[in-house]
């Protein structure tokens, strides 16, 4: 588990990241703007900050440079965006962040930043790190551009964390063509949703990403059909 401090003036979008990162076990901590990020950064370093670059009191590149100047600029910063410049990217991540994210923001490529941080954070911890070169950030910047279109679906599967087989080998369920319509269908989905569960270790969010589900929608049917994500999360651990 990590502490990550979500920096955003949009409700939405706090509450979005919270769950989300909540939902892989981190500790989240919230500030609406610059200030409330200042008062949690002075209560310690967290592991990782996603800050947005459009606030109202102070913009995420000012505070940037101040953490940078203050030398409080020790964790991976990740600057979030709708409305950035490919100048502001670079000007960024000449400072010091880590990543640049576009908005609105897919949760395969944030969960995918966020582990990158996270390492970054933990190979600091081990031995000290230097500061990123140039070259570092032209190749953030480039990424950025390649990966414009960053709502699109992304198709490629995150690992497999749980160690769960890739298929349904080992769940003893077998479905017979001779049980009505009903119970057949039930049968397969309790076996669909238990082994997407079973991958993304009972994380909710993924398991909706997965099958295409709105949360809420996924919960009714696990409801109904008798799944208890928290018992089969804790199983499979």
């Amino acid at each position: 588990m990590a502490n990550i401090l979500v920096v955003d003036d949009e409700m939405g979008i706090r509450e979005l990241l919270s769950e989300i990162l909540g939902d892989e076990g981190h500790a989240i901590t919230l500030a609406e703007n610059a200030q409330q990020a200042r008062e949690a950064r002075a209560q310690g370093a967290p592991d990782l900050v996603l800050l947005d670059i459009w606030m109202p009191d102070t913009d995420g590149v000012t505070l940037l440079k101040e953490w940078q100047r203050d030398g409080m600029l020790t964790m991976p910063v990740i600057m979030m965006s709708g409305h950035a410049t490919i100048d502001t990217a670079v000007e960024a991540t000449r400072i010091g962040a880590l990543n640049f994210l576009e908005k609105p923001i897919a949760m395969q490529k944030l969960l995918k930043a966020v582990q990158q941080g996270l390492t970054r954070s933990q190979e600091a911890a081990r031995a000290p790190v230097p500061a990123p070169r140039p070259m570092l950030a032209a190749a953030a910047v480039e990424d950025h551009a390649v990966n414009s279109g960053f709502a699109a679906p992304v198709a490629q599967q995150m690992p497999n964390r749980m160690g769960m087989p890739a298929g349904n080998e080992g769940t003893g369920i077998n479905l017979s063509f001779d049980l009505p319509l009903r119970e057949a269908r039930d049968a397969f989905e309790r076996m669909y949703f238990e082994h997407h569960l079973g991958r993304e270790g009972g994380s909710m969010t993924r398991v909706a990403e997965k099958t295409g589900l709105e949360r809420t929608h996924l919960y009714r049917k696990l409801k109904q059909l008798g799944v208890e994500p928290g018992k089969l999360a804790k199983k499979n651990g």
